[in-house]
């Protein structure tokens, strides 16, 4: 093995940003998945599956501008175009790639994509992907992008790229303005609604429904990995839109299609969406009730050198909470112990986070019970030192 890498792995160990996978048993109450309305594990999903790879096959054996489309790929877009309120949709084997494929083929040297600090990992290497100046504005801050926005007027085309959810902290964009500054600055807009797609707005359709901007956004990309339980990326738009992607997107054209079941199950995942809105309400009703047991364990006064910060006050459609505990070797040492008690909240470090950001992130979901809340925040209790000191 060579040097640098046994360096590098000693680095991280010693730092406490050593990744381990970790393997969790039918017993473990997990609270860090993205699954947010249990869909993956829906008796209709599963038997979507079933059937497809029954009729189908399981491999796609080809990128589909090689081997053809299957009915069902076919069938994916036109839904999803349809849920999300657009003229036409393309879908990707991955949320990572859709970024990939479109923001790199949408933007050249003689462009700008301004995109929040905090924005998801794929969008940024998406942009490095490109030639076009990257600008970088701070968390949800419209004036710092119109700030950039001013003084950009030399490039050709000007891309506001922006996560809808905020995966890490569990906060919205602030839609409105960003819209309205695109439009003032003659500026495209691009929304990942890889955390919105099924959670966000009055029927889970996202934020442009949350805020009441339905079609104000000209690129909207999500995955189907998430809310909908299954697998793939998407991206939703104008009809032009989404040919230039089929002839220009290199994540697209270059790689092997979704598989037929995997078309299949996030079909049925929207229609359950679509039918089964009990499965929202839950949702948000375990998100209030989440929120307000995490609220209560870190209730002051607290004192103390180890700084706690807990993010409850947030919306009840919004299903993440993140507890930032600040030292990533405590994290893990938290997040170790619940383990043990068969609890699974993921301890994320940088370069997820910033640095002394370390943090618990607790998602919840539709099929959680309200015992097992408790269990977790009782746990939360006992484990996070009393001597903790909420910021």
């Amino acid at each position: 093995m060579p040097d640098f890498i046994k360096k590098e792995l000693a680095r991280l160990k010693k730092d406490g940003l050593y990744r381990q996978l970790k393997q969790i048993g039918p017993a473990t109450l997990v609270f860090c998945s993205n699954d947010y309305l249990g869909l993956s594990q829906h008796p209709r999903v599963k038997a979507a599956a079933i059937a497809a790879i029954a009729k189908y096959g399981f491999g796609a054996g080809a990128s589909r501008l090689v081997s053809g489309n299957s009915p069902l790929q076919e069938e994916l877009e036109r839904k999803i175009a349809n849920f999300k309120g657009r003229a036409a949709a393309i879908v990707f084997p991955t949320g990572y790639m859709a970024n990939l494929g479109a923001i790199s083929s949408l933007v050249d040297e003689n462009d700008t994509v301004i995109i929040d600090r905090l924005d998801h990992a794929s969008i940024i290497d998406a942009c490095k992907l490109t030639k076009a100046k990257l600008q970088v504005y701070r968390h949800n801050d419209p004036a710092a992008l119109e700030a950039i926005l001013k003084r950009s007027a030399k490039f050709k085309k000007r891309l506001i790229v922006t996560d809808s959810v905020f995966s890490m902290d569990g906060d919205l964009a602030p839609l409105p303005e960003i819209v309205a500054l695109a439009r003032k600055y003659d500026a495209l807009t691009m929304i990942d609604e890889a955390h919105a797609t099924g959670t966000i707005g009055q029927t889970g359709r996202g934020l442009e429904e949350h805020f009441g901007l339905k079609g104000q956004v000209d690129i909207v990309m999500g995955t189907l990995s998430k809310a909908v339980g299954s697998v793939g990326g998407f991206v939703a738009g104008s009809a032009e839109l989404i040919n230039y992607l089929r002839n220009k997107a290199r994540s697209f054209i270059y790689t092997t299609a979704l598989p037929p079941a995997a078309c299949a199950t996030s079909l049925e995942a929207l229609k359950i969406i679509e039918q089964e809105p009990e499965l929202l309400r839950n949702l948000r009703m375990n998100s209030r009730f989440l929120r307000e047991k995490v609220a209560a364990v870190f209730r002051p006064p607290y004192n103390g050198d180890l700084k706690v910060a807990a993010t409850t006050s947030g919306s009840d459609e919004i299903p993440i909470i993140p507890i930032i505990i600040g030292d990533s070797t405590k994290t893990m040492e938290i997040s170790r112990k619940l383990l043990e008690r068969s609890i699974f909240v993921s301890a994320i470090r940088p370069p997820t986070v910033p640095q002394d950001q370390s943090r618990l992130r607790i998602t919840i979901s539709a099929v959680h019970k309200k015992e097992d809340i408790v269990c977790l925040a009782s746990s939360l209790r006992e484990l996070i030192p009393a001597s903790a000191k909420r910021t």
